[in-house]
C-alpha cells in the first residue's frame, strides 16, 4: 500500500508542477519499509527513499511570428545602400558653384563659363564625374555651337544614363532670366542596371546642387523637346526659351 501511495504522490507532484504550483520546493516522499528492515529493527537495510524532486516538463512554446515589413522595404534599403556608397568628385562641386555664382567680369572669363555640362559615373560606379568632352562653354555659342540646347541633347547617349545642368536662357512676361536646371537622363534603351544606379544615386549628386529650382527627368528625345522644358521653368509664364 505504501509503494502505490507513494507513486500517487509523485504523480500528484509532478500534476503540480505542470501546473506551475510549488515551483522550487523540494519535495520529501515517504520512505518506505520492506520486509527486510522490519527485520532488522526498523533499521535502514533495505529501505528505499521516494524522493519526489521535481522535473521539468517539456513546454512547447510557440515561435513569435516575423513581423510584417512594408511592401518594398527590402528595395528601399538597397536603394540607400547604393547611394550612400557614391561620392561626388570635388570637380563637379567646382563646375557647379561656377555656374551658379556666375564670377565672372571680363570679356575671357564670360567665354570660359559653361553653359551646359554632363556628368556619368566613374568606371567602378563609386564617384560621379565630369564626363570628358561633353560640355558646352559660352563662349562656343554663336561661333561653333549655333543652338545650345540643341546640342546638348545631341551629347546625351542613346543607350547609357546621365546626369547634366544646363543654364537655361528663357523669357517672361516681366523679364529675361538664366537659371540653371538639374537633367538625369535616362533612356528607355539604356540597361536596366545603368537605369537603377542612375535613379539611387540622384540624390547624391543633388545634395551638392543646393538651390537649384528646376529639375527634368527625360526617358527619349519627346521629354526634351523646348515646349517640356518651357513648362517646367514657368509654364504659362515663359514665352520664349534660348530664343525661340
Amino acid at each position: 500500500m505504501w509503494a502505490v501511495c507513494g507513486w500517487c504522490l509523485r504523480v500528484h507532484a509532478c500534476a503540480r508542477l505542470g501546473r506551475g504550483e510549488g515551483r522550487g520546493v523540494a519535495t520529501q516522499g515517504p520512505t518506505i519499509t520492506t520486509a527486510s528492515s522490519a527485520g532488522h529493527g526498523g533499521r535502514d537495510v533495505g529501505s528505499v527513499s521516494a524522493r519526489l524532486a521535481p522535473s521539468p516538463l517539456p513546454f512547447l512554446l510557440p515561435e513569435p511570428a516575423p513581423r510584417p515589413t512594408p511592401e518594398g522595404s527590402s528595395r528601399r534599403r538597397s536603394a540607400d545602400t547604393m547611394a550612400s556608397g557614391v561620392q561626388v568628385a570635388d570637380e563637379v562641386c567646382r563646375i557647379f558653384y561656377d555656374m551658379k555664382v556666375r564670377k565672372c567680369s571680363t570679356p575671357e572669363e564670360v567665354k570660359k563659363r559653361k553653359k551646359a555640362v554632363i556628368f556619368c559615373l566613374s568606371p567602378d560606379k563609386k564617384c560621379i564625374i565630369v564626363e570628358e568632352g561633353k560640355e558646352i562653354l559660352v563662349g562656343d555659342v554663336g561661333v561653333t555651337v549655333t543652338d545650345p540646347f540643341k546640342h546638348f541633347v545631341q551629347m546625351l547617349p542613346e543607350k547609357d544614363c546621365r546626369y547634366a545642368l544646363y543654364d537655361a536662357s528663357f523669357e517672361t512676361k516681366e523679364s529675361k532670366k538664366e537659371e540653371l536646371m538639374f537633367f538625369l537622363w535616362a533612356p528607355e534603351q539604356a540597361p536596366l542596371k545603368s537605369k537603377m544606379i542612375y535613379a539611387s544615386s540622384k540624390d547624391a549628386i543633388k545634395k551638392k546642387f543646393q538651390g537649384i529650382k528646376h529639375e527634368c527627368q527625360a526617358n527619349g528625345p519627346e521629354d526634351l523637346n523646348r515646349a517640356c522644358i518651357a513648362e517646367k521653368l514657368g509654364g504659362s509664364l515663359v514665352v520664349a526659351f534660348e530664343g525661340s
